[in-house]
Parts: C-alpha cells; sequence; structure tokens
C-alpha cells in the first residue's frame, strides 16, 4: 500500500516524457528509492498534461529528490517538483447532466 505522504508533484513536463523515464530520473537520485511514478493525461483524448507524480519509498527521500531535481531541465523544460497536497473532494454531480434542474434548459414538465 502506497502511502501519499511520500508523493511528489512533479510540474512542466514534456508532453513526451514517459512514466518510465520519469522514474529512472528519480532513481537516479542517490539515496531516492521510487515506489510509483504516474503521468496524468488527459481523460478525452489520452494525452499527457505536462505533470505526473512520484511515490518515494519515504519521507526522508522527498527532500534529496526536491533539492536535486527542482528547477532541472528535462527534455528541454525546467521542471518543477514539490510535496503533492492531497486531492480534495471536488463533490457534486460530475459530467454535467443535472437531472431535474430547471436551469439546466430542459422541460419543467
Amino acid at each position: 500500500m502506497r502511502d501519499d505522504k511520500n508523493k511528489l508533484f512533479v510540474g512542466n513536463l514534456s508532453y513526451s516524457v514517459t512514466k518510465e523515464q520519469l522514474e529512472e530520473l528519480f532513481s537516479s537520485v542517490e539515496g531516492v528509492e521510487v515506489v510509483e511514478a504516474t503521468i496524468v493525461t488527459d481523460r478525452e483524448t489520452d494525452r499527457p498534461r505536462g505533470f505526473g507524480f512520484v511515490v518515494l519509498a519515504n519521507e526522508e527521500m522527498l527532500a534529496k529528490a526536491i533539492e536535486a531535481l527542482n528547477n532541472q531541465e528535462v527534455d528541454g523544460r525546467r521542471i518543477i517538483v514539490n510535496v503533492a497536497k492531497p486531492r480534495e473532494d471536488r463533490g457534486g454531480n460530475r459530467g454535467g447532466y443535472q437531472q431535474n434542474n430547471f436551469r439546466s434548459g430542459g422541460r419543467r414538465y
């Protein structure tokens, strides 16, 4: 089971960077062990969105990875590496369909 306290956000990635390359990049830092690396993709087009996440084996590795890789050039772009913030619960109805909502432009009867 992975621990989200050990998760890093990696931003400003080139769209050509793969999760394997991201994992390899972080693994190359001495004393850093990668548990998981992911590249976030658009739901509809399946294209990379230019950011991802890396989960490390423990919290002590976070500072090492940030110090070594934040603002480094990777594939022609300067990446941003921060501790990932917990995902907020957006709530609400996802997908945009509003049943029985008169403001949605549908019929009232």
